[in-house]
This record gives structure tokens, sequence and C-alpha cells, in this order.
């Protein structure tokens, strides 16, 4: 565990994690489509001194009960990732945006152009939030093309990060003199020819963008899988994990960091940050009462199709809902999610039933109902004794659940220590206390794989 502050992010999600949110009585309806909802939750988090606003994303709509569809917000939203990152960017000023953006569905040279625009508008502020897609359904909305195989999507993330992180490095902004006397615009040095040629992608460069004050955006990447892992490792400088318990969140820790020595980096240069569902009360009992009223909101039909996604987009039709969870074919969606659910109910001994509604609210993250006294003390446990960087805030509901733990438990976590004494200025790498990066060193590792 490095000396640094630990990082604190929120996940910007419609009226809240809990998948009952959108009933809550303190949450907006249309949350889903109301850009000043997300604007305003990032505000706040910047104004408590958080260091991301992470903004998720899928290319579909999940496999569902039809009945079940029609009874959350979240599938329905208005907003592709990219676009609203670009709305919180310009709203904010200090405040990293994370956005999430597939490497099956996208091409290298576009995404690349779209995230160092991002990171210049934003002024050095922006992380991309690297994953495979996972769900059929968004296989299906794009013509035939990648191997959508668990591995392959893997193996092509991989060198479509080299291929972007080529780009990125094609330009040396220190070589921008801008002299209008001799009217040169920039040195011959200032740029290369990227001349990137893989299995799966080419890409002759330069970038038509050019690097912002953070250099490139920061890389976070998000899966547990082995696959998940290899490339977090090898790639990340955030990683933002599921981890149910202190015992196993410590460990994922370690693991990575080994990974990461072994592929030659330093271990403290990324950051491991997992996901907190709160809930908090003034006594344990108002807390277990609030999280009572969000379980009573619950439809039978959503909580059992939120399952059948989050165990890897499975079919649990006809199954005993009041028995143990099957046995299931190994999933070549949400792999990792699906092992951490099927352990956490054979450890609690759930039934189907009572999974589903377990992880209404968390999603298989770590999930704490107590005071603001208890939750900081189990924050300060975790990052104590090495199982965490910083957490990834996932409120209940928005705006009450963020509030709730901006108003209770960050100024205990000040008082310990723990955080910096207020907002921070500077790029989101700055922030993070990250090394900084080369300048004009286009990736290598990914050149002429073919």
């Amino acid at each position: 565990m490095s000396s640094r502050k630990i990082v604190l992010g929120t996940i910007l999600y419609p009226s809240g994690h809990h998948v009952a949110a959108w009933r809550h009585p303190s949450t907006r309806a249309d949350a889903n489509i109301t850009a000043a909802h997300y604007i305003d939750a990032a505000r706040a988090a910047e104004a408590a001194g958080f260091e991301i606003a992470f903004i998720s994303d899928r290319l579909g709509v999940p496999k569902s009960r039809a009945e079940a569809l029609r009874r959350v917000d979240e599938w329905s939203h208005g907003f592709e990732a990219l676009t609203l990152a670009a709305a919180v960017a310009t709203a904010t000023t200090r405040i990293g945006v994370v956005a999430t953006a597939s490497t099956t569905f996208n091409e290298p040279y576009n995404l690349a152009r779209q995230l160092a625009s991002l990171d210049l508008i934003s002024n050095g502020r922006i992380g991309w939030n690297i994953v495979t897609s996972s769900l059929r359904q968004e296989s299906d909305n794009f013509n035939p093309g990648p191997d959508f195989d668990h591995a392959a999507r893997y193996a092509r993330a991989d060198e479509f990060v080299d291929a972007v992180l080529a780009l990125w490095g094609s330009w040396n902004p220190d070589g921008f003199v801008r002299d209008k006397q001799s009217g040169v615009f920039f040195e011959p040095d200032a740029v290369k020819t990227v001349d990137y040629e893989g299995r799966y992608f080419r890409s002759k460069g330069p970038l038509n963008v050019i690097p912002s004050r953070q250099g490139r955006p920061l890389l976070v990447q998000a899966g547990s899988s082995d696959s998940g892992k290899a490339l977090a490792a090898k790639t990340a400088d955030v990683v933002f994990t599921a981890q149910t318990d202190i015992v196993s969140a410590r460990s994922f820790y370690q693991d990575i960091r080994k990974r990461r020595t072994a592929s030659g980096k330093r271990a403290d240069d990324v950051l491991i940050l997992p996901g907190i569902f709160p809930v908090i009360g003034r006594t344990t009992a108002e807390a277990e009462d609030k999280y009572a009223e969000l379980q009573d909101l619950i439809q039978p039909d959503v909580a059992l199709s939120l399952l059948e996604t989050y165990l890897g987009d499975v079919d649990l039709s006809g199954i005993d809902i009041d028995g143990p969870l099957p046995d299931l074919p190994v999933s070549n969606s949400i792999r990792s999610r699906q092992v951490l659910l099927t352990e956490l109910a054979r450890t609690e001994g759930l039934t189907v039933g009572a999974l589903a509604r377990r992880i209404a609210g968390a999603r298989g993250h770590w999930q704490v109902i107590g005071t603001a006294e208890d939750i900081a003390g189990q924050i300060e446990d975790w990052t104590a004794s090495g199982a965490a960087d910083g957490f990834m805030l996932l409120p209940p509901t928005f705006p009450e659940g963020q509030d709730d733990f901006i108003r209770t438990v960050v100024p205990l976590l000040r008082e310990r220590g723990l955080l910096n004494p207020g907002p921070q200025t500077g790029s989101l790498r700055e922030r993070l206390a990250l090394p900084p990066l080369a300048r004009n060193r286009p990736s290598e590792a990914g050149r002429n794989r073919a």
C-alpha cells in the first residue's frame, strides 16, 4: 500500500445503483434522460474532492423478460458515454471524467481521436474505461465482424489498446512553437508516423488530434477474469473491480500488483478501486430500515432478470427460485461476475430468489449498511490492509445516496487523514499522483504483430 491519499470516484447512474431506485420518493423518474442530473452529481462530487466521475455504457438492451424490461430505467437512458462525458467535462473544472468505450465495436483511430479530443476539451481530465462488450445483444447490433468469444475479445482488446497508445504517442506537444514571425507552427520532430500493423488493426497515423496537458487519457480496466486481469496489469492506470469482502479484495489487489511487476512495470503505478454500495443511517437500525425500504420496491421479475444478466446472460426460466443456484455453463460474457455471484450464493447459502434480491443494489460489489462511523472505519481497514487504493462509490439513489456519503463519511475520512484536505487541481493523472508520461514515445508493443 502506497503512502498516497485514497482515491474516491462516483459512478454516474440514472436514479441510483439500486435496481428499484427510480421508484424511490427521493429520486427523479426522468433522471435517465436528464443531462443536468448527471452534471449536478458530478459537480457535487467535484466539490467534495472526488477525483473521478465514472460513466458506464453498453451498446444494446440486454436479453430480458419483457415485463421486467418495462420496469427499470437503466436500459432506456438517452446518452452515449462519450457524448455525456463531453457534457460533464464542460460543466466541471477539476474532477476527472472516465467514459466507457468498447474495443470490440470500434476502430482504434476513431476512438483515439474522440478520446484525445475530450482530453483537450477537459484540459487533461479524461479517462477511458476499456471494455470488450459482453452481451450477445450488443453483438447483434453490428455487422458480422469480430469473433465474440471471450478469449478472442480480449486478444483484440490487447491489440486495440496498443494501437491507440501508438496513435496517442504520435505527437510531441513540446514541438509546437507556433511562431508567427518565422511561419513555423511545429518542429519537424514533433510528429511521427505510426505505421501500426497487427492481426486485427492497422493504422498509418499520425493521429490528427494532439495531446492535452495530461499527455493522453488515463486507461481504466474493469474486467476481473484472468484475461481481464492480464490486460489490466499490462495497460491500466486504474483498475475498477467488484469484490464483496476484504479477503477477496486483498487477494485481487495482490494479484494485480504481482502481474504488474511481471509485466515489467512498477506495482505502485496502478490504482485499484473496488466498488462500494453504502447505505448510511444515523444508527445501524436506521440504515437497515433505509435499505429495507429500497428492497421493498423490488419487483420479482426485475430482480430475476438482473440476476440473469449478471450471471452472464443466462436463462433461469423454469428454475426453482426457492432452491439453490444450479451449476451454470461458463459464461462468454460477464465471466468474472458469474464466478463472483456463484461464490456469493454458495458462501451465504442463498437461494436463487435471495441471490437476485441480494445483488439488486450492489450488483456484486461491496455492500455496507451502517453508520457513517462504521463505514469510514471499514474503508480505513480496507485501505490500510492492502485491499484498495480507494473506492468507486455506487450511490443507492441519486442525489440522496451520494449526498449522504459526502455529508457524513467524507468528513470522517478527512479527519482520519485518508483524503486530501480539499479539492485538488491539475490533470487527472496529476490528481491521482501517477507518474508523468514520457514525451513522444509511440508504443512499440503492438507494431507489426501480424
